[in-house]
Formats: C-alpha cells, structure tokens, sequence
C-alpha cells in the first residue's frame, strides 16, 4: 500500500519561495511599482490604439497646448504592455530665459534653469516665520498670468505670497500678500521684466523651479513625444505633485523630427488614482503639513507661528518637542527614573507605586513588623503546650 506525503510546514514556505521568486524573475510587470508611479501625478490623456493608427513603431507627438504645465515631468504608459516608455518634451517656442536673485543679490539661478533636479535652500533659523524674497528677471519682457512653483519632495509650501512686477516704469503690486494654498499663484494678465515675490514660511523652503508662464506662446508649441506600437494604447500622465523617477527601457531617437506623426489633442482628465504625497503619513500632504517630518494628524500650533509644535522645541534643549519628554524645561538627558514617559524634570508625580503613595512603605514595614510579633507569640505558645518553660 503506498503512503501520502505529508508536506511539512517548513518544506511549504520553501515551496512558496521558490515560486515567488520564479514569477519575481518571469518579466511580468511590477504592478505595485506602477500603481505607485500612477498615484503621484495629478491628470492623464488617454490614447487608444484605434486613435494612433500606425503599422509599424512610430514616433508620435502629442500637443500640450490648453493644458496647464505645472511641472515638465510625465509619464507614459503603455496600457497594452503595462509599462512605461521613455518620452521628450518639446517646446518649438524657446522659453524666455530668466535669471533669478535672492533678497541679499545672490544668484540662484538653479530654480530657473529648466531642471527639476537642481533646487536652492532657504532654511530657517529656529522656530519662526521668516521672509524669503526672489527677484525674476526676464528680457525680453513676458506677457503672464501666472507663476508656478515647483518644490523639491517633502516640503511644504510656503505661508503666504506676494508678487510685485517692474515692467520698466516702476514696480507695481500685483498680488498683494495672502496665504498659499497652490504651487500656481494666478494674477491679472501683466507683462514685466522684473517679477519680485516675497514668500513667508516657518520650514525650510526648497525650490526646484520657477517658471513664468508666457501667455503669447503660439499654438503647436508644446507636445509630448514618444515611440507608439501598432496596436497599443497609452495613457500619459502629467502634473506630478512631486519628482518621479519613471523607469523605462531605452530610448530611440526622439529628437529627430523627421516623419513625427501628430495627433489631435486629447481630452484631460483628473487622476482618481492621484495620492498627494504625504512623507509622514499623517494625513496631511506635504504642501499643507505644518510638520512636514514628524508625525501631528492634529496639526496643533498653540502659538500660531505656522509651524506645528510638533516640529517646533519649545525649552530649546535642542530635542524637537515631538521627542522631548519634558517640553517646557530644559532636560537635554531626558532622564526619566520611573520609564513613564515623562522627564523627571517635569515630572511632578512619580508613577511608581510606591512614589505615588508615599504611605505604602510605611504600611508595609508595619505589616512585617505585625507578623514578626504573630509569628513569636505562636512560637511561645507552642513551646508552652509542649511543657518548655524558660527560667
């Protein structure tokens, strides 16, 4: 008679990472890594299959014109293939150049440079909101009705903005101070060679890029290229809250202008899919987070500075106030003799039982002290009862 095998529980998890890594290896798509890449951008445009219409792979350029380009950073996915294929914006219409300076007349000109990569630092300097001012300068002068501010991943935007625009007969307000709740900040169509914002914010502020949307920019100048497969549908998607590296596979020639095919503009649509970054997982995205680093889902500011106390450190002990166990007195040692969270130096009430009731020492000595004398007083009756005097 044959017997079964029993399969072991050990013997099943090695059967089970054998598997796992076959199908690791199998080329399939890494779903989670491209759902992850989804969730960052904000708007997509479909293409099907049946509106590319090409036989052999073609290169084929998509216009961006009536879409508002907070940052030149996309993807394209290939929906058939589910995977990401490797693209080139194009802009036939030269942007015009800028040059940038800070408050003090450093040149900065890393946020103007086209490159998401670079950034500048404005840090603070302790718990308090500072003034951050960023002089454009663009000649020759640009038509605009709006500035967009890219930053760099985890960091919120700033407090407030106000915008001031020198169009050669004298600076003039065009937005007057208020508070930021969008990395575009729209205004009243002007033309300037100077645009002077002036930021307030209480963390650190660092900007990838400032871009000075030009207003007259002829149609047919923006558009997204990338090689297209006979019989494959792709989804583009746009507008990413934050950078993303997208991987893909290598890239053909996407400069070469010759036999491009160009396709009708696309409908935009909102991303569903579309996760605000949200670096400590407290519920709030990282441009509204007033502690970006550290989690405070109650995003309480006892003293209104704009900067939750969480990230704030209220004894300057040099521990922020989310890891001080004393965060009104000075303890840089955190010491804590009864391990109940709370510093010693603030700690008014022990938690140790027998701190807490001061009494339950004394009780015990007595009640030691009670069964000593219970225990004699048996003992000598017992010597009593066995006829054992003592003279």
């Amino acid at each position: 008679m044959k017997t079964a095998r029993i399969i072991t529980p050990a013997f099943a998890l090695f059967l089970l990472g054998i598997f796992s890594i076959a199908f690791a290896q199998s080329g399939l798509p890494a779903q989670a890594g491209v759902a992850s890449i989804q969730s960052a951008y904000q708007q997509y445009k479909d293409l099907p299959a049946e509106t590319i219409k090409v036989t052999v792979p073609t290169v084929v350029e998509v216009p961006f014109d009536g879409d508002f380009i907070e940052r030149a950073d996309f993807a394209v996915l290939d929906t058939t293939a589910n995977r990401f294929e490797p693209s080139l914006f194009v802009q036939k219409t030269a942007p015009t150049p800028l040059s940038a300076t800070s408050g003090n007349g450093e040149n900065i000109n890393e946020i103007v440079d086209n490159n998401l990569y670079s950034s500048t630092s404005f840090d603070v300097p302790g718990d308090r909101v500072i003034r951050t001012i960023i002089t454009l300068t663009s000649m020759p002068p640009v038509l605009s009705s709006a500035i967009t501010l890219a930053l760099e991943n985890n960091v919120a935007l700033p407090l407030t903005v106000a915008l001031r625009a020198d169009g050669g007969t004298g600076s003039k307000v065009v937005v007057a101070e208020r508070s930021l709740t969008s990395s575009i900040i729209q205004f009243p169509q002007t033309r300037a060679i100077d645009w002077t914002l002036e930021f307030t914010h209480a963390q650190p502020l660092r900007i990838a890029e400032i871009t000075v949307s030009e207003d007259n920019v002829p149609p047919g100048s923006r558009s997204l290229r990338f090689l297209a497969q006979p019989e494959h549908s792709y989804r583009i998607y746009f507008n990413p809250d934050r950078t993303v590296i997208v991987p893909s596979g290598e890239a053909g020639n996407l400069y070469d202008n010759r036999d491009v095919k160009r396709l009708s503009a696309k409908n935009t649509h909102n991303n569903a899919s579309f996760i605000p970054a949200d670096s400590d997982s407290d519920g709030f995205p990282d441009t509204r987070d007033n502690c970006v680093s550290i989690v405070n889902a109650d995003q309480a500011d006892v003293d209104g500075n704009g900067l939750g106390d969480a990230c704030q450190d209220f004894d300057r002990d040099g521990l922020s106030n989310a890891r001080d166990n004393c965060l009104n007195i000075p303890n840089a040692n955190q010491a804590d003799t009864d391990g109940d969270g709370i510093g010693d130096a603030c700690d008014k009430e022990e938690s140790r039982i027998t701190e807490k009731h001061k009494w339950i020492p004394w009780a015990g000595i007595g009640f030691a002290a009670l069964v000593i004398l219970i225990l004699f007083g048996a003992t000598m009756r017992s010597r009593k009862d066995d006829g054992i005097t003592t003279e």
